[in-house]
């Protein structure tokens, strides 16, 4: 192949599994899609949308307590010289 030459959207020596913006091809670990086309391995763009939907969590408040000290704790013995 001559340099310059267009690979038809293939990236070098990559057989086809690179598109020219880097995205790889491949079958989709969730619901087997064959063919997701994407730049990081994953779940499709519909598993991710459903996954989104199902998994999300709304946010609410936190209540934290307020801080306690040990009671179990020695103190410093110069502390508590007189």
């Amino acid at each position: 192949m001559a340099a310059g030459e267009d690979r038809g959207g293939r990236g070098p020596g990559d057989g086809g599994l690179l598109g020219s913006a880097g995205h790889a091809r491949f079958t989709c670990p969730r619901c087997g899609a064959v063919g997701v086309v994407a730049r990081f391995y994953g779940p499709c763009d519909e598993c991710r949308d459903e996954l989104g939907e199902t998994m999300r969590n709304a946010p609410g408040e936190v209540e934290v307590e307020a801080y306690a000290p040990k009671v179990n704790v020695v103190p410093n013995h110069v502390a508590t010289k007189e």
